[in-house]
């Protein structure tokens, strides 16, 4: 205790613990001004947050899942860039003063007087030692706060997510559900475009390009899901699946493979008015992924009352994709309570 008072560590840091040349040292990490403490993952390097409540509430022991990549490791290893040099500057300011005090004891009692042989003196004033404050942290601003529906930790992130830090892999509903509100912030991007720049992508096809893309990725989520939702509720999935190709990305097949595990019927859950958009819907995404949007037959058998005719290219608005949307959550709803 004595060797640790001698010294001095700055506002943040404190030597906890001494063993021999081994020194404990506690540095803290402010939170950021809406209570959430950085997060940066050792294998991807993305950032996220969690909130500093929470987190004080975990054991020690702690591992943290990346909710970006999934990389799993023990929490200290998630340390910022920023919480980094703080850690640094501690431990090297303290580095500096064990230096200085080495030196000190090595010429302590030396002889400060000329040599008769070689006419040399040697001296040494130690100086005091005043500690550089330690670097803040000012780290990007929250942008998306969750709450996980399993450990109800609070975290933020800032991109596309699968994995809560401390559960892990997020349910299949939950993926989906965010990946159906990024469609609708990337529409709502899109109209907050003003002015001449607006103009220009609209000439470019950009806004007709992202709709089309909007409807093509309701399907694909709803794939995901349905799939997630099947073979994690029915335990011969796989017999069950064998031979369908991809079952889930046809609608009434998937709703007869679920009424045929003993599950209910989702034309009946969400109303033939719903169902019969939803596979316009799925009709539209499979003429432009398959025909770039040029009519044939089989779109026009899947939509009998479409005023498109054989060889046309179908036009889609916003609109179109907004009601997608709207509907498309409503199924995933459906099949996220179906199997419970």
């Amino acid at each position: 205790m004595r060797n640790r008072s001698r010294f001095r560590m700055p506002s943040g840091a404190e030597i906890v613990s001494q063993r021999g040349d081994e020194f404990r040292i506690d540095v803290t990490v402010p939170l950021d001004e809406d209570g959430y403490l950085g997060r940066q993952c050792p294998e991807c390097s993305m950032s996220f947050r969690l909130n500093g409540e929470d987190y004080k509430a975990l054991p020690d022991e702690l591992q943290l899942w990346c909710v970006y990549c999934g990389h799993y490791n023990e929490h200290s290893e998630f340390m910022t860039a920023q919480q980094r040099d703080r850690v640094l500057r501690a431990a090297g300011d303290l580095g500096m003063q064990m230096v200085s005090q080495a030196l000190g004891n090595a010429f302590r009692g030396m002889s400060t007087g000329g040599s008769s042989r070689s006419g040399l003196s040697v001296s040494y004033k130690e100086k005091p030692f005043y500690p550089r404050p330690l670097p803040d942290i000012d780290e990007e601003r929250l942008a998306r706060v969750r709450s996980c529906t399993g450990c109800q930790v609070r975290y933020a992130i800032f991109d596309e997510h699968r994995f809560c830090p401390v559960c892990g892999r997020l349910p299949a509903a939950s993926v989906a559900h965010d990946a159906l509100q990024a469609e609708a912030a990337r529409l709502d991007a899109l109209n907050a475009v003003a002015g001449e720049a607006k103009a220009v992508l609209r000439e470019q096809g950009v806004f007709t390009r992202s709709w089309v893309d909007t409807v093509e990725n309701v399907v694909g989520i709803v794939e995901t899901l349905a799939s997630s939702v099947f073979e994690v509720a029915v335990s011969n999935a796989a017999d069950r699946l064998r031979g369908k190709g991809n079952i889930f990305q046809r609608l009434d097949d998937t709703a007869d493979l679920f009424v045929a595990a003993g599950y209910g019927d989702l034309r009946g859950v969400l109303g033939s008015q719903t169902w019969q958009r939803l596979n316009e819907t799925w009709a539209v995404r499979h003429t432009f992924t398959h025909n770039d949007g040029i009519v044939d037959e089989k779109y026009l058998r899947k939509v009998p009352a479409t005023t498109a005719r054989l060889g046309q290219r179908l036009v889609i608005s916003e609109i179109d994709c907004r009601r997608a949307l709207e509907d498309t959550t409503s199924l995933c709803t459906a099949l996220a309570e179906l199997t419970v």
